[in-house]
């Protein structure tokens, strides 16, 4: 693979993007160049390097106040916010590699620094793994908060003996480890048509698990929401259900921009010599931005749909603007 042709960001093992060669001055333009592709007449649009790397600088800095501003915050202290921290985290994973890769790619498209092949591919694989690392955690603890929301309405009174910080941080390490185990084996092996299958087929069945929960949490809580009158248990439910609500939009921010992803990697496996789907392959860098735009959009729910930690990141931010000035 050769860093000079076109930006390959994450998951390059699976981008089978029927991308030409460019030259070193056409790939670093400051704006789109559009060409076209004769053998799948379809437009392939390169993304200027620039971009990537903005994004994922604010993507960076948005997803490292979220942690702090959690681990600062004691009200914040609660296995659903150390879910949420992770969710960061796993965000971070993906701006981390992507800015990493982007000022690798930069620095040798304008001769500053030569790599060898070797290093490029050391590179590519502690990048493609923190990026599957990524994709597998964030489906984890978007089901683990989609459960931890369930206990939370439905078992309101046994809630604080069931979900205790101990089990919390227990499963917090067994989905990091497992996380970053099943990505490292998935990179290495990646030629084998089993791991797309796998990471597919994790995808889908998270998904289901997480709408079995939403389906049941919501009808349920509007029936039990007309039941119950006293007024700390109706609190309790809004405040639960706020949660689930919060957990709803960002599970549809994470479709909607990992979504087109793993439809490459289904096509990959259902028709990878098909024109049209080669056309779809070629547009494999816009998945990528809207990858990071999941990461870019994730903290503004948070700090959308939380009025404490709203509170405490702009206090962080004042802190930092003060602190610059």
């Amino acid at each position: 693979m050769n860093l000079s042709t076109h930006h390959h960001l994450t998951m390059k093992h699976f981008d089978h993007s029927p991308l030409p060669a460019y030259s070193e001055e056409n790939i670093t333009q400051n704006i789109s160049v559009t060409e076209y592709n004769n053998d799948t007449e379809c437009a392939n649009i390169m993304i200027p390097q620039e971009l990537f790397l903005t994004l994922g600088l604010v993507s960076l800095v948005e997803n490292i106040l979220v942690v702090i501003a959690i681990i600062k915050n004691r009200n914040l202290h609660s296995p659903m916010y150390y879910f949420i921290c992770c969710l960061a985290v796993s965000d971070m994973l993906v701006s981390v590699s992507n800015v990493v890769e982007t000022v690798f790619m930069l620095l040798n498209d304008n001769g500053l620094l030569m790599m060898m092949p070797s290093m490029m591919k050391h590179l590519d694989n502690v990048i493609d793994i923190m990026i599957c690392s990524s994709v597998v955690s964030s489906l984890s603890f978007l089901s683990t908060i989609a459960a931890d929301r369930y206990i939370t309405i439905f078992y309101a009174l046994r809630y604080h003996s069931i979900m205790t910080t101990q089990r919390a941080v227990a499963i917090i390490v067994v989905v990091w480890s497992a996380s970053i185990t099943a990505s490292t084996i998935f990179i290495f092996y990646y030629t084998n048509n089993a791991v797309i299958i796998c990471l597919v087929t994790f995808f889908f069945i998270t998904l289901v698990f997480t709408a079995v929960l939403y389906l049941h949490m919501f009808i349920l809580a509007h029936v039990l929401s007309r039941r119950i009158m006293a007024f700390h248990k109706s609190r309790r439910q809004a405040t639960s259900m706020k949660g689930a609500i919060t957990l709803t939009i960002l599970l549809g921010v994470f479709i909607i921009c990992w979504g087109p992803f793993f439809l490459h990697l289904i096509l990959i496996l259902t028709c990878p010599k098909n024109p049209h789907c080669k056309c779809f392959f070629s547009h494999f860098n816009l998945f990528l931005i809207l990858i990071i735009c999941n990461s870019l959009i994730d903290p503004l729910i948070y700090a959308y749909r939380s009025q404490e930690l709203r509170k405490t990141l702009k206090e962080l931010i004042c802190c930092s603007w003060c602190f610059v000035m």
